[in-house]
């Protein structure tokens, strides 16, 4: 991301629960953190870590980076103990900036080297997380009085830095997606695609509703600064707040994931009909598969503006259809658009014909950057298709309709969808057998109305020991993220492992979704 070019008094600006920064103002203080972070030695390919909520601040910081061709890198605020060790110490980020409430956590796995500024949690952004705004330690530098202390950085890099975003892997551990430096021309290339494909003008008004550590509101994020859109941001998602922000700021774009639209639908009818939406004109959904009957509810309710997209933090949207195209192909994620092209190959790596389920390969846009995995290269070269450059798979199965129109089936590995989260399993399995009295443990997907996919897990005990499921959840809940927490706990007598043991984990989690008719 970069500090654009501010548009004229007056016009849009970047807000997020009370706090409001116009353009010349975000720029300024962009500015400024890029001389601070040069000053602390930061530089051109260097990296600095966020650990903040959504607030001006997390992309204040991002631009500002960006100015002295450094990366920043979105860390998930909710990563605890090994998760934010690794990603802390993977990244190699030089600096950490970090919320006050989180400082003790950070400073807990902090690099030795590494130095903390501390962010103080505006009011807004901890009355709706529901949290009590922590002093400022004085431990550290805190973000406005240290930027005040620096003029602005007179002459950015060059070139822009890579971009590096971190996703689950699966080894369970985040995996860092580094994207290549984006020339010029393709920056613009990409901003007039946005425009085109979000359906929305320079200088229009665009909601981010989602956490900017993830790959899509982050990528979301650094277009609308492009073209210079009046930004609103949501600490945390609320379904009424964001009808609210939609009738007061006259919101014209979004991006949602399709667990948004499930809680949005749950809002009684007469909440819902008390907000003026007719300014909305498109709302752009991925992430996670849309259940077929959710999304003709909301179409239903808010008329033909749903836009849906297939892609990964590697490849981008590859993928996109209107409502019109959706209505004509009831559950497609789309079809390739632009330069992006989409192949079902089987498993020898030959083309599958029309309806044939298979592994989907993506070749993403030509304006999409070159990516590969921090300290991994042969993850990326691992992902290429046999006889087919420039495409990769994120690991999906689906086949195409007669009119090239993409549709999932199925995931070749075990990864979970929790709400647009991608969960591994294998994490979560391990810190179950470091609980004193499990013998065996599986964590798989379960069909969930509100998030697609939530967490079962099947224990085998030591004989004689006797747990309870809270016991179960609380200490995962000890040791993981919130919603790496199993909603299910079942104990078994034996798990279903064969001679060499291979646990056959269908076995436990078709019966879950036979009971649901195989689909959310």
């Amino acid at each position: 991301m970069e500090a654009v070019a501010p548009p004229a008094a007056g016009t849009p600006a970047i807000r997020c629960a009370g706090q409001e920064r116009g353009y010349p103002e975000f720029a300024d203080r962009a500015a400024r953190i890029a001389n601070g972070l040069r000053e602390t030695g930061v530089g051109p390919g260097d990296r600095i870590a966020v650990v903040l909520r959504n607030e001006p601040a997390h992309l204040e910081i991002t631009a500002g980076a960006a100015l002295l061709g450094a990366s920043a890198v979105p860390v998930n605020w909710h990563f605890r103990h090994d998760d934010l060790r690794h990603v802390l110490t993977d990244s190699g980020s030089k600096v950490v900036f970090v919320h006050t409430d989180l400082l003790d956590r950070v400073a807990a796995v902090l690099p030795e080297g590494v130095r903390l500024v501390e962010v103080a949690v505006p009011a807004g952004v901890a009355a709706a997380c529901g949290i009590t705004a922590s002093p400022p330690t004085g431990a550290h530098p805190l973000l406005d009085e240290w930027l005040a202390g620096h003029e602005p950085l007179d002459r950015p890099a060059a070139e822009r830095p890579p971009t590096v975003i971190y996703s689950s892997g699966t080894t369970g551990r985040p995996k860092g997606v580094l994207r290549a430096p984006v020339a010029p021309d393709r920056l613009a290339e990409g901003v007039q695609r946005f425009l085109e494909y979000f359906a929305v003008a320079p200088g229009g008004r665009t909601l981010i509703p989602a956490p900017l550590y993830h790959a899509s509101p982050s990528q979301h994020a650094v277009l609308a600064l492009a073209a210079g859109l009046d930004i609103t941001l949501m600490p945390r998602f609320d379904a009424e707040e964001f009808l609210r922000l939609v009738e007061r700021h006259r919101i014209e774009q979004v991006q949602v994931v399709p667990t948004m639209f499930v809680r949005l639908l749950r809002l009684p009818k007469d909440v819902r009909e008390r907000y003026d939406l007719s300014s909305l004109t498109s709302v752009v959904h991925a992430a996670a598969p849309c259940p077929p009957h959710v999304k003709h509810a909301m179409i239903d309710w808010l008329g033909p503006v749903l836009r849906e997209y297939y892609g990964g933090s590697e490849t981008g949207a590859v993928t996109w259809c209107d409502s019109a195209e959706w209505l004509a192909h009831p559950g497609t994620v789309g079809r390739a658009s632009g330069t992006g092209e989409v192949a079902v190959l089987d498993r020898d790596g030959q083309p599958l014909p029309p309806g044939a389920t298979g592994d989907i390969y993506l070749k993403p846009s030509e304006d999409w950057p070159q990516f590969t995995y921090l300290g991994d290269p042969d993850k990326r070269a691992a992902m290429e298709a046999p006889g087919l450059p420039g495409y990769v798979t994120i690991g999906d199965i689906g086949h195409l309709d007669a009119d090239g129109y993409l549709y999932l089936s199925d995931r070749r590995n075990d990864m979970v969808i929790s709400g647009g989260v991608n969960i591994y399993p294998a994490e979560i399995e391990a810190a179950l057998l470091a609980l004193d009295g499990v013998r065996d443990a599986a964590v798989f997907g379960i069909p969930d109305e509100e998030f697609g996919e939530v967490l079962a897990a099947h224990l085998e005990t030591e004989p004689g020991v006797r747990l309870t499921a809270e016991a179960v959840r609380g200490h995962v809940a000890e040791r993981l993220a919130g919603y790496k927490v199993p909603r299910a706990v079942v104990f078994e007598q034996r798990l279903p492992r064969d001679e060499s043991g291979k646990l056959f984990k269908r076995r436990l989690r078709d019966p879950y979704w036979a009971e649901h008719g195989g689909a959310i």
